[in-house]
């Protein structure tokens, strides 16, 4: 009974988005978008695009993603915005940083993007432009890929903080105490592929067209490199996402080394209560604005 009443809620959610859809205007990018993708199928293989194209969406939008958070740091007005202000960026740990990034990219998640073709060829996944989902379906299929990956990164990351192997593995992540956009993916191998895994379950449960592929890879980029950016900045459109944990929350991962290890909502933290010494420091936190202020008038 419980089921058919889930089923009929979706349902109603659903026609109710179709209805919405159907008054909103035409997207004007839509052609163009439509006709770059029947190009990409006329003149390459399959495998080319699961493969290659798959890299080239995972590492342009890391990169892009993370230029805002790269500029920020040498503009003075957005300093007010850094959460740790006295950790700058140093070249040194940038650098660092790249070079990693690039031995995780091509010899540990290319290895793994190769498998992409037998997924979709074993699930008989399409890649045609009439087969693509509307954009309301790729934008739930994306919560609920993140949904579960939360939920495996959460259980998953505590148990890497765990005193008897934290040194061996997840120790690298935290050179960083005060992290910066492009370290997000700065991990042991081994994390990259235990927390990473996290990443598939939800592309194994809701693909239908491998355009959620490359939709999620986005997202997830989206989400991992703005809590890592070190910045709080004002009117991020992240933060109308119900439950969004946001770069406070990571950053005081970082600064602290325990509690706060969901990915990208609250909600297990809560539950399990490995945020009470994040809201313990935000409280002390607003008491010393508070002091601060009263002492300026």
């Amino acid at each position: 009974m419980a089921m058919n009443d889930s089923a009929n809620i979706l349902n109603s959610a659903y026609l109710a988005v179709e209805y919405i859809d159907s008054f909103l205007p035409d997207n004007p990018l839509q052609q163009p978008f439509k006709n770059a993708w029947n190009y990409m199928l006329d003149n390459y293989t399959k495998f080319q695009i699961a493969t290659w194209g798959s890299l080239l969406v995972h590492e342009v939008s890391y990169f892009l993603l993370c230029v805002p958070g790269f500029i920020f740091q040498f503009i003075p007005y957005m300093q007010k915005y850094k959460i740790q202000p006295d950790k700058p960026e140093t070249w040194e740990k940038q650098w660092k940083c790249f070079k990693t990034l690039l031995f995780n990219h091509f010899f540990i998640q290319l290895p793994l993007i190769c498998g992409t073709y037998y997924f979709t060829e074993y699930f008989n996944i399409p890649y045609g432009w009439e087969e693509m989902p509307r954009w309301y379906i790729l934008v739930g299929q994306c919560f609920g890929c993140a949904v579960i990956e939360d939920a495996w990164h959460y259980f998953l990351h505590r148990l890497l903080h765990h005193k008897r192997i934290y040194k061996y593995i997840h120790k690298v992540h935290h050179e960083f105490v005060s992290p910066f956009g492009m370290q997000a993916e700065y991990a042991h191998p081994l994390e990259t592929l235990i927390l990473g895994a996290g990443f598939f379950i939800g592309i194994v449960v809701f693909c239908n067209h491998v355009v959620l592929l490359w939709a999620w890879v986005i997202c997830r980029l989206m989400e991992t490199i703005d809590v890592h950016s070190g910045y709080d900045v004002p009117l991020n459109p992240l933060h109308l996402v119900p439950f969004y944990a946001g770069a406070r929350f990571h950053d005081f991962h970082h600064m602290n080394f325990i509690g706060n290890y969901a990915s990208t909502f609250t909600w297990w933290d809560r539950l399990f209560g490995t945020d009470s010494q994040f809201i313990a420091y935000q409280e002390k936190e607003r008491k010393k604005q508070c002091v601060t202020k009263k002492k300026a008038n």
